[in-house]
């Protein structure tokens, strides 16, 4: 056996044995060519025609590698024991063809030989075209406010098209460069590089500097204040003052004709939220969710019964902490995703959506009265939701509703294709970490979508679910890939979270109910969808900064209700000092919600809820803390509920950075993880342990100590006791009056 995948697995930060590198060569640089055999393989070689004004056969050795795919080494991270074992048998073979070998304008032709002792096996021909960067007129990137550098523009051009264009924008001494999505690890990214690109980055996001929610849009604060927007779905660079202190050098991908305007800037000028407010004009604005949204959300992989959620339920009430959201993520038959694990039912060969009514439901079974369950609990006032995944699961090989939904999904055309190597297309099989191989729905058709969502309604109006939580929108990997409206992987798959959620939205809204969907996953867009969380990660101190650097980050790039796993939701539990910490924290964050992950039911639990964190402690304070903190956070909701419409109405962020009021104030850079919730609360969490006293920077005006009704003049860095279930929270003066019953004053 001999394969040769040009685009590779599509995984956009590692690079596969046995592919192209780069994708399309350019010339003068180093191209990579590689391949995977069977282990029986003695030699590779390579047979290379280029066609250029001197064209020549060449006739090249491989080496072999050690092979990796998916950016996984064989018996590393999410692949299988079986696949590594698999590939341990199979040869990686590559050659690095020198910048001279590629010359501009010219085309390769090459094939692959494996040779063994029976015989030689042969690759197709495989051709691609070779492009070159060429300086290019200043036209070529739409912007009519003329904030590009001039001169700055240059383009890479194959034969006929531009595939991607570079050009600078200027930054100022003194000017900080903010936003760009959800990011983990900075809030002032200048003299760094990053990217946008949608990507499941599995913990130790902040290390890693990737994200699931990117947004190619900037604030430049610190200067005369403005802002730029890349108007592309496509993957853009952006090296932000890294490599020239006063450029801003951008770098987008693109598949445009020769000609002016390949790619279009959006320039907005202004304080950050006039920036934000011209921004989110143009991308979509957010849509104001209920009240309930602001409460306690609760969760945990382990609550995979009917029995266990209603347990788990009845504890909140006996504890004394309200709960206004519970989502139950293992509820499903873990096939299709849209059935009640233990359902007894007629299988509907035709994948066509059922109803409550086609179901019974053992009494005996996981969920023995999935209706009643929710009646039950809207009557205590809690809301329900249900998780999702955007793929019909393929391993094992399906079967019941899930085997007929996978051949209806193929038989109505609604699923994202990927190039075959013969240049036809077939179903897109997913290459992402969850259930390898799997189809996917193609969910910015608004068709597909509609199929999709179809077989969820009576989740929705029959069962009452409230709200779904849209996890894993960052399935769509490679550049291969094809959408029903004919646009590459390319261009799509950044845009695949934004149309999930809206989906998801749109069904809830179709049945009378909010458009409540939680996801992790986003790009430009999103920000008109529902809630979010920032994903997954460990319970370590390290991981809370970056959470909160993510919240500031995603605030800034216009996300209104967004939140995370409070001190974690993988591996073993917070200690007692960290959990309080983190949950003192959430009350003073959007979304308010604990969550961890499947530990297989094994003992102790590591679920993070009050009472058993109290347990694997042994800190009987635990719940104690945690009660007042959750009836701290209701009785704040009609405070947080209109600074949510306030946000709508102005564009300043609930979760608010401080340069967003202060945007002069060179010690607010100083003090990052800091935020104004709404306008009258500035929030300062604690963010190291064995902190007795913390620090807090309080700008200009005239503050008071929420915890002890003490008044301070600002414009500078005061010290304060810091009891480990409190974060320092200083409200204006001025709002004081209003605000001082809520903190028991």
């Amino acid at each position: 056996m001999i394969r040769h995948r040009p685009h590779g697995s599509g995984h956009p930060y590692a690079d596969d044995t046995e592919q192209r590198l780069p994708v399309r060569p350019v010339a003068g640089e180093e191209l990579r060519l590689g391949v995977r055999t069977s282990g029986d393989v003695d030699r590779v070689s390579l047979e290379l025609v280029t066609t250029a004004s001197d064209p020549r056969t060449d006739f090249v050795e491989l080496q072999p590698v050690a092979r990796s795919s998916r950016g996984q080494a064989v018996d590393g991270g999410h692949l299988a024991g079986a696949q590594a074992r698999l590939a341990r048998s199979q040869g990686g073979w590559q050659t690095v063809l020198s910048p001279d070998t590629v010359p501009a304008g010219g085309t390769l032709r090459y094939r692959f030989s494996a040779h063994r002792a029976d015989g030689v096996e042969r690759t197709r021909w495989f051709e691609c075209s070779v492009a070159g960067w060429e300086a290019a007129d200043d036209a070529i990137v739409a912007d009519p406010t003329g904030t590009v550098v001039p001169g700055s523009v240059s383009v890479l051009r194959d034969a006929d098209r531009i595939t991607r264009v570079r050009f600078a924008l200027p930054l100022a001494p003194g000017e900080h460069v903010t936003g760009f999505g959800e990011r983990f690890d900075a809030l002032d990214h200048r003299g760094s590089t990053l990217d946008s690109m949608v990507f499941e980055q599995y913990k130790s996001q902040g290390a890693h500097r990737r994200t699931y929610l990117p947004v190619p849009f900037g604030h430049v604060v610190g200067g005369d204040g403005w802002g730029f927007h890349v108007r592309t779905s496509r993957r853009v660079w952006f090296d932000i003052g890294a490599s020239t202190p006063d450029r801003l050098w951008i770098e987008a991908e693109t598949d445009a004709p020769a000609g002016a305007g390949a790619i279009s800037l959006g320039i907005y000028r202004g304080a950050p939220h006039e920036v934000l407010a011209a921004f989110l004009d143009e991308v979509g604005r957010p849509t104001e969710l209920p009240d309930w949204v602001i409460r306690l959300w609760a969760s945990s992989n382990e609550w995979n019964t009917q029995a266990e959620v209603e347990k788990q339920v009845r504890l909140h009430a006996e504890h004394d902490i309200p709960v206004g959201s519970v989502v139950i993520e293992a509820w499903s038959d873990e096939s299709s995703f849209t059935i009640f694990r233990d359902a007894q039912y007629q299988v509907r060969e035709d994948g066509g959506p059922m109803r409550l009514a086609d179901f019974t439901f053992p009494a005996d079974g996981a969920w023995p009265n999935p209706k009643g369950m929710v009646d039950a609990l809207h009557e205590q006032g809690v809301k329900l939701h249900l998780w999702q995944i955007p793929l019909i699961k393929m391993r094992p090989h399906p079967t019941g509703q899930a085997r007929a939904d996978a051949a209806a999904a193929m038989r109505e055309n609604v699923l994202i294709r990927e190039r075959t190597p013969d240049g036809g297309v077939r179903p897109y099989r997913n290459r992402g970490w969850w259930f390898p191989l799997g189809l996917m729905p193609d969910l910015t058709d608004e068709r597909a979508a509609d199929w999709w969502t179809a077989k969820r309604r009576y989740l929705v109006e029959e069962v009452g679910i409230d709200g779904f939580k849209t996890d894993g929108g960052e399935h769509a990997w490679g550049d291969d890939l094809v959408y029903l409206d004919g646009r590459s992987g390319a261009a799509g798959n950044n845009t695949y979270p934004v149309a999930y959620a809206a989906a998801y939205g749109r069904l809830l809204e179709s049945c009378g109910k909010a458009p409540v969907t939680f996801s992790r996953a986003g790009f430009t867009g999103s920000q008109a969808h529902g809630a979010f969380w920032a994903g997954d990660e460990n319970s370590t101190w390290e991981a809370f900064r970056w959470s909160m650097l993510a919240g500031l980050s995603a605030a800034a790039s216009g996300i209104v209700y967004w939140g995370w796993d409070v001190a974690g939701f993988s591996g073993p539990a917070p200690d007692a000092e960290l959990y309080l910490r983190a949950m003192a924290a959430s009350v003073f964050v959007p979304i308010m919600q604990y969550h961890s992950e499947f530990n297989h039911h094994r003992t102790p639990s590591r679920d993070r809820t009050p009472w058993n964190i109290a347990e694997l402690t042994g800190d009987g304070s635990v719940i104690p803390s945690v009660r007042a903190l959750v009836q701290l956070r209701e009785r704040l909701v009609p405070y947080i509920a209109a600074s949510a419409r306030a946000t709508l109405a102005s564009s300043k962020p609930l979760m608010r950075p401080l340069y967003f009021e202060h945007p002069d104030d060179p010690l607010v850079w100083e003090h990052p993880v800091q935020w104004l919730f709404g306008d009258d609360l500035l929030v300062a969490p604690v963010l190291e342990p064995d902190a007795s006293t913390w620090p807090v920077y309080l700008p200009s005006g005239r503050w008071v100590d929420v915890w002890t009704g003490t008044a301070v003049d600002g414009g500078r860095v005061l010290e304060t006791d810091t009891p480990r279930d409190r974060v320092p929270v200083f409200a204006r003066a001025e709002a004081w009056a209003e605000l001082a019953e809520v903190f028991g004053q």
